[in-house]
């Protein structure tokens, strides 16, 4: 099923999925983001809210970069407009600082983020910027605050300049119980902006207190989640994928083979092969179709939505009540949409002209031509290999009890011999 729709994820589903994933990423960035435990003013997880948050206030920023060698480019925009946070940390201005970059020019920067450094130029003087200096604020415990756009009262309009930094000239922080940005480590206190600790802050255990947060990040996604979710349960041009509607037909006729009546049945033999053990694994690793950074908190907030998924194929009825998990309830309202279309998308399947087998011959051919470049025969038979070393008492003593498999037992001692011969020629 995976190999099969690769075509369909790249060409149908590939679209809305980058963009749930950068609208997500832009929504929880737009907010309070605590650089070390990575909870945020904006997510879908209640585990991954910032409860308490800070006044903040956005800072547009005049950034300069320097030109450097790997990026001779006459068309490369060096100076652009950013805006940033005033709680954001060093590091957390240098990767808006990126992406605006990429985003004006099409192209990245050409340097690391822990090969630049940040520069504020006022008048004729400059001064490096790093999240801990000799200026950072050291808290009670011992606990150093790491330096923020605030901290170095960096105002709307300010000059950075970006450049390339002279090796081991300065370090990227290994963050440990003793730095914290907007929580203390192990604690539900906050800081302000200056450093202050505001005692006796604990996050409510009032569930409609921060399921209200919760909903501002999903209404800020929704639109784009639902193109993704149709972009998988519709059927362009009328047609499902040649995997899926094989196989939805193989399943139908073992359910009438088997004299099994109950629709239920079929149902979910459906959800358990196709969104549970597919599509649900690609939603939660956006890395696997991507080239992009998977963050704990995107992690949590992708959970959320693929158990909304998971929860439009089910055909149990949601009993929320108060004790609820605030992902369930996030959703509750949408559910039952989704799952009606969901039900029409395996009805719409099952209603089209089943596929003969010299369709699906020529579907298979097709995709293996698609894929003929990409694949390792030597890796390949080297991983089968491992695999037969591994079980190889087990599948001789089958073979030898096996009437009819001489022949195959004859190939198995045959193929063993040669991958020991090339271990002794130092081959594998």
């Amino acid at each position: 099923m995976s190999v099969c729709l690769s075509g369909f994820l790249r060409e149908t589903v590939g679209e809305p999925f980058y963009l749930l994933v950068t609208t997500l990423n832009q929504k929880i960035n737009k907010g309070p983001v605590d650089v070390i435990t990575c909870k945020a003013l904006y997510t879908l997880n209640e585990d991954w809210l910032l409860w308490q948050v800070p006044e903040f206030s956005t800072v547009a920023l005049n950034v300069i970069f320097e030109k450097i060698p790997e990026n001779e480019s006459a068309d490369v925009c060096r100076n652009i407009s950013v805006t940033v946070l005033d709680c954001d940390t060093i590091g957390q201005a240098k990767e808006k600082i990126f992406q605006a970059f990429l985003s004006k020019n099409g192209s990245p920067y050409g340097l690391q983020l822990n090969e630049i450094g940040l520069e504020l130029q006022v008048g004729t003087r400059q001064k490096e910027l790093l999240d801990i200096d000799s200026s950072s604020v050291i808290l009670e415990d011992g606990i150093t605050k790491l330096n923020t756009i605030g901290h170095y009262e960096i105002s709307n309009g300010s000059t950075i300049k970006v450049f390339k930094k002279i090796a081991n000239f300065t370090s990227d922080v290994e963050y440990s119980d003793d730095h914290c940005h907007l929580i203390l480590p192990d604690s539900e206190a906050f800081q302000d902006v200056q450093g202050k600790r505001h005692r006796g802050k604990h996050k409510f255990k009032v569930k409609e207190m921060y399921l209200t947060k919760l909903l501002s990040t999903k209404v800020a996604i929704h639109s784009v989640l639902e193109k993704l979710f149709r972009s998988i349960w519709s059927l362009p041009n009328s047609r499902a994928p040649f995997a899926i509607k094989y196989f939805f037909d193989f399943l139908d006729a073992q359910a009438e083979n088997k004299k099994i009546t109950d629709p239920d049945v079929v149902h979910i033999w459906k959800t358990n092969s196709l969104p549970l053990r597919f599509w649900v694994n690609i939603l939660k690793n956006p890395q696997f179709v991507f080239d992009i950074k998977k963050t704990p908190h995107i992690d949590g907030c992708l959970s959320v939505i693929a158990q909304a998924f998971m929860d439009a194929f089910s055909l149990t009825e949601q009993q929320l009540g108060k004790e609820a998990p605030t992902n369930k309830l996030l959703y509750a309202k949408d559910i039952p949409t989704y799952k009606e279309e969901v039900k029409s998308y395996y009805k719409a399947i099952r209603d089209l002209p089943p596929l003969s087998s010299l369709e699906m011959e020529e579907f298979l051919t097709q995709e293996s031509k698609k894929h003929e470049n990409e694949f390792n025969e030597e890796v390949a038979l080297t991983e089968i290999y491992k695999y037969i070393v591994k079980y190889f008492d087990e599948i001789l003593n089958k073979l030898e009890r096996e009437r009819g498999l001489e022949e195959a037992q004859k190939q198995l001692l045959h193929v063993k011999v040669l991958f020991d011969e090339k271990k002794k020629c130092k081959w594998m």
